[in-house]
């Protein structure tokens, strides 16, 4: 059973950096392409930011310069390392994985429950 567990989620101010963690168990990360989403209520959640097995990387612009994914193949953890955080970036943040067939867009077939980002201004 394929489980993805988010953490690093919390309260911060404006400008703040935040370290997201995702540890994956029940499959062989290594062959798998990783990649973090966000939601807010009543929105379609979207690609934050997205690894392949092979290190190719994606970015939401507004991520960019910000944000750095990254993965410890060897310890089946995923990591979004995001600075200069904005009330924007809001607020639940999931980790998800793919076969490693994809590229960072996905599609996505195994989700973590999330992790609560909260900027304040």
């Amino acid at each position: 059973q394929v489980q993805l567990v988010e953490s690093g989620g919390g309260l911060v101010e404006a400008g703040d950096s935040l370290n997201l963690s995702c540890a994956a168990s029940g499959l062989t990360f290594s062959r798998y392409t990783m990649g973090w989403f966000r939601q807010s209520p009543g929105k379609q959640r979207e690609l934050v930011a997205g690894i392949t097995h092979g290190g190719g990387t994606y970015y939401l612009d507004s991520g960019k310069g910000r944000f750095t994914i990254t993965r410890d193949d060897a310890k089946n953890t995923g990591n979004l390392k995001m600075d200069s955080l904005k009330p924007e970036d809001k607020p639940v943040y999931y980790c998800a994985a793919a076969d490693s067939r994809w590229g960072p867009h996905g599609p996505y077939n195994n989700w973590g429950q999330g992790t609560q980002v909260t900027v304040s201004s």
